[in-house]
């Protein structure tokens, strides 16, 4: 196979080609210049940041005769066999799949000879923190006392499963993340090498869907230029990344906060339609949003860190949106991204939180709306009327006798959703339903649920996700809703309710009242239900006197209100205890 990957023909071959971590090289180079080479280095940091490529470089530079402003020079025979990968005195273990003792022993056995071409040794051990217990105490005693001639360089991804004894042992170097701004300009330079043409945005798409490896970024980029025939396009950069144009972050944005909710439903759906992500999207927006806090603080720095991909549009966002509002939607985008995490069904999650974002409510903020002096004026009249007759009042009730009554002892009060306002639970439309309930009737509604669901409009279904029918009879159904905000918004749309019934009348052939309770109320109907609503102990006969058979003394009998909540609910949601 002739043709290579873009991260493997362009890794970096001198300390000035790594991108992003000046620190660390600069300071490898005066080690070197210097002569303070130490026997043993751990190198630590995200993917694709450059540790394995340092190394690389590092054991080159030790063993170059021709050294220049601590480079090597990558031209004489010892520099030309490391790149090529076939000097035996520079070893490269991956740890990954060689983490057992006795290849660490072989190690340790090894070191004791001379090196036969180069000046040093030099073992590169990748993913380090990949050996065993009993490997990295073989490991231990050689990085105690080592040959002089023998340079250990340990990489790893995660430095804290590493003994801390292995660690206080090697000069450590913490690679960090790079820029997308250093990641761009990379990219850049390689295109401009292979003359193939590029748009600046597509570039500024990958450098941000990288998340600071240079690796990935390439590894993008190569993509690319598959997906486009040789170019490299701003479709094609988010067709691979699965990214949404800023664009369509800015309008659902938009949507949501002006309570549009069945447009951002239309673009939640179109986003699923052309094949996005939908972690992806949840990532994409909440970056956004960030970007929008951030640019309400320190404008030049979202400039500089977003690449300059800042419009007017989004200026002009940033200045009509609160930030308590913007605190309240990334709270929300966070829940719904651990959530989508071990769920097969995105979309589900996409639309409900479409929802509930656009029926964010402030929290304990109060608006404020200028007034002028003669109406403050007038406000302070008032609140000082009111407390002078409060004060009259609170006069009268303590100088009134004290009076004792007996309180007549107090029932529970119906069910009803949480808060004084918005609707509460019909029972006078639950219980007919409950009277003539049957388990059948439930199982025969839970079988034709889904496709009442597909019947539906996107709002319609958007707001029905999250519910269930819990009971039913031959002359109606009860649905139960997870969120209480989500109940209150079906028993208001009078359209809702027409739909359901119309969908059931036209797959059962029945005419059927649909009722709605929220699901945290409906064990406590369930239960005052059967309370109040005690089925008649059925008359039977004096049995027959049986030897074989236990008296009716010895057999127990099942409740009536027992047998009741069997056939209205099954044994499955039921917990029978005795008094």
């Amino acid at each position: 196979m002739s043709y290579q990957a873009l991260y493997r023909v362009w890794r970096p071959q001198r300390f000035d080609e790594i991108v992003g971590q000046t620190i660390i090289t600069k300071t490898l180079k005066n080690a070197l210049i210097t002569k303070q080479v130490s026997h043993a280095y751990l190198f630590t940091g995200p993917r694709g940041t450059g540790k394995t490529s340092a190394a690389k470089i590092f054991a080159k530079a030790v063993n170059c005769h021709y050294l220049t402003d601590g480079e090597p020079c990558n031209e004489c025979e010892t520099c030309v066999a490391i790149n090529e990968g076939s000097l035996n005195d520079v070893i490269e273990i991956d740890a990954a799949s060689n983490n057992g003792v006795e290849e660490i022993r072989d190690i340790r056995d090894k070191v004791k000879y001379a090196p036969t071409q180069a000046d040093y040794k030099v073992y590169i051990i990748d993913e380090v923190h990949m050996l065993s217990t009993g490997a990295f105490n073989a490991l231990l005693k050689t990085l105690e006392e080592p040959p002089a001639n023998v340079i250990f360089i340990l990489a790893t991804t995660e430095p804290h499963k590493i003994p801390a004894t292995i660690i206080s042992r090697t000069q450590r170097y913490d690679f960090k993340r790079i820029k997308a701004v250093d990641i761009l300009q990379r990219m850049q330079f390689i295109l401009q090498q292979k003359t193939v043409s590029y748009d600046d945005q597509a570039l500024k798409v990958i450098a941000k869907a990288a998340e600071g490896g240079m690796r990935d970024a390439l590894s993008i980029l190569d993509q690319t230029m598959s997906y486009g025939d040789g170019t490299v396009t701003y479709e094609n950069a988010l067709q691979v990344t699965g990214s949404v144009t800023n664009q369509l972050l800015l309008d659902y944005l938009k949507q949501v906060t002006q309570q549009q909710t069945k447009a951002a439903l239309i673009t939640v759906q179109a986003v699923l339609n052309e094949g996005k992500d939908a972690q992806r999207f949840i990532e994409d927006l909440t970056s956004y949003c960030q970007n929008l806090l951030l640019f309400q603080q320190d404008a030049e720095m979202v400039t500089e860190m977003e690449l300059g991909i800042i419009d007017d549009d989004f200026k002009q966002l940033s200045e009509k949106i609160a930030a308590e509002k913007i605190y309240q939607m990334i709270d929300e985008l966070n829940d719904v991204a651990n959530s989508m995490r071990y769920t097969t069904h995105p979309d589900v999650y996409l639309e409900v939180l479409t929802v509930k974002l656009t029926h964010l409510q402030p929290n304990n903020t109060v608006e404020t709306t200028p007034v002028n002096d003669s109406q403050l004026a007038q406000q302070v009249t008032d609140l000082q009327q009111q407390i002078s007759d409060l004060q009259q009042q609170l006069a009268k009730v303590q100088s009134a006798p004290i009076t004792t009554a007996k309180v007549a002892p107090q029932t529970k009060s119906k069910p009803r959703v949480a808060g004084n306002k918005g609707p509460t639970v019909s029972l006078k439309q639950v219980y007919p339903v409950l009277d003539h309930a049957t388990r059948k009737d439930l199982e025969q509604q839970q079988s034709v649920w889904t496709d009442l669901m597909n019947m539906l409009s996107v709002t319609q279904r958007a707001v029905m996700h999250v519910s269930k029918p819990v009971a039913a009879s031959d002359s109606g159904v009860i649905v139960a809703f997870d969120y209480s905000f989500l109940f209150q918004k079906a028993q208001s749309d009078q359209e809702l309710v027409d739909a359901l019934e119309n969908g059931l009348d036209r797959l059962l052939g029945v005419s059927l009242k649909v009722v709605f309770v929220p699901d945290s109320e409906w064990p406590q109907i369930r239960k005052d239900y059967l309370a109040n609503h005690k089925a008649p102990a059925t008359q039977t006969g004096t049995p027959k006197t049986d030897k074989s058979q236990p008296s009716d003394e010895m057999t127990p009998k099942e409740e009536p209100i027992v047998a009741k909540a069997k056939d209205l609910f099954g044994m499955d949601v039921l917990e029978i205890k005795n008094d």
